[in-house]
């Protein structure tokens, strides 16, 4: 049990644990197995096969090296829910760990919302598109996301610690239970900041792109290639956002909060359970995101 489940304890709550190995040590192995091909497999096509770059492709070569980085820390993951919550490379490793997966998690939003907002000035303004659409932005703006997120997701190096519980090493996703209010108050910004603010973005600029692209005046001028290309690549979005992000951001923000409260142990059951099956969603994005890369290599090549 991690530290988490230590809190339900003090409620007198028995929390079955028993899904959550299974499950994670099955979900992150696969994911592990198909993210690691996949986006190796993106960079290698990157950095070999596509010459020159065009502004995307910047975004999508770091979308692909910040999923690489996560599915690499998945083995050890694996091996730890395989041994019900016994950690066994110490807490520094255990503090990477939980700092990668985060670090990974919001600069696949940033860079899937520079992807959306650049198709937006493509589709919806492309005077503007031609004058901000060099690739020299595109790689400032990359630099400053890992920079911003690396900064922000740092507090996570102090708040994850390795415990002692039952004879196991616990390497909890979140703080001990002295850090809470602190931690609430971190992961709260992370929320509002990482992934509110970048999902409203993006759903403003799809519904732009969506507008212009059925306007019977507009229709003519893009070619009918492009535009089905341009909505497979809105639908792939939206379903990481959708299945992948949303739910995992909506259960992990009740498992936080209602762990500082005196609820019943069935409601406290069904929120660790809700939050259980949402962690693997949250990592399908890897898995998820070549697809994206397929999409707009189409739309490169209806437009040349």
């Amino acid at each position: 049990m991690d530290d988490m489940i230590r809190v339900f304890w003090k409620n007198r709550c028995i929390i079955n644990e028993d899904v959550k190995y299974i499950l994670l040590c099955v979900s992150y192995g696969v994911v592990f197995c198909i993210g690691f091909v996949l986006n190796v497999l993106t960079l290698y096509i990157f950095l070999f096969r596509i010459r020159p770059w065009k502004t995307v492709n910047v975004f999508m070569f770091n979308l692909a090296l910040s999923d690489l980085l996560y599915v690499l820390s998945l083995p050890l993951l694996v091996h730890y829910y395989s041994k019900e919550n016994d950690w066994i490379f110490g807490m520094v490793v255990c503090k990477l760990i939980r700092f990668l997966f985060y670090t990974s998690l919001y600069c696949s939003i940033l860079f899937l919302l520079c992807i959306s907002v650049y198709r937006f000035l493509a589709v919806c303004y492309p005077v503007q598109y031609l004058r901000w659409g060099h690739v020299r932005f595109a790689k400032i703006a990359s630099l400053i996301i890992w920079v911003i997120i690396i900064g922000m997701q740092s507090p996570m190096l102090y708040f994850v610690n390795t415990t002692q519980l039952e004879g196991n090493t616990i390497c909890p996703d979140t703080s001990n239970t002295d850090k809470v209010p602190q931690f609430l108050v971190f992961q709260t910004v992370n929320l509002v900041l990482l992934f509110c603010v970048p999902f409203t973005a993006i759903l403003i600029c799809y519904c732009n792109i969506v507008h212009v692209l059925i306007k019977p005046n507009t229709n003519s001028s893009q070619p009918c290639q492009r535009k089905k290309s341009t909505v497979k690549m809105i639908i792939v979005v939206l379903i990481v956002f959708i299945i992948c992000f949303l739910p995992f951001h909506v259960t992990r923000t009740l498992f936080y909060y209602y762990r500082i409260t005196d609820l019943d142990c069935s409601t406290l059951n069904a929120i660790n359970m809700a939050y259980t099956v949402t962690r693997p969603l949250a990592s399908f994005n890897s898995c998820i995101d070549p697809i994206l890369y397929f999409f707009v290599w189409k739309l490169r090549q209806s437009a040349e």
